[in-house]
């Protein structure tokens, strides 16, 4: 779940943490595949989600999906200049949010990647 702020956290109960049946998922940033199995397609990250949390992703990467469309016929309009163009805007504030989901769900070796980008304002 979200806080307020954007923030990703975990639901609590009182003091005690509702338990939570995470899975592990195998993320391709580029192509919007999620997948439970490591062995069939080549991934880039290692997350372990609840349903709701792959469906919230799943949501993002076809977000993406549709303004990538949106783009690719913005392209053929040649006044039209990229970096005043809402279409990119919306694009690149979804991508931050898939890795920032894949930051909070992510193995060590995801943040240590998603911090290495730079792209997070403020990753811990």
């Amino acid at each position: 779940m979200k806080n307020a702020q954007g923030a990703y956290f975990r639901r609590q109960k009182g003091d005690e943490m509702m338990s939570e049946n995470k899975k592990a998922y195998y993320i391709k940033v580029e192509t919007g595949e999620i997948s439970q199995s490591e062995t069939d397609s080549a991934w880039d990250f290692k997350i372990e989600a609840t349903d709701d949390e792959v469906i919230e992703l799943r949501d993002y990467f076809n977000q993406n999906y549709s303004t990538e469309w949106m783009n690719f016929f913005r392209a053929h309009i040649p006044f039209i200049e990229y970096h005043n163009d809402k279409d990119n805007d919306a694009y690149d504030s979804t991508i931050r949010k898939v890795y920032e989901m894949i930051y909070q769900l992510g193995d060590q070796e995801a943040r240590r990647h998603i911090q290495s980008m730079g792209i997070l304002d403020d990753t811990e």
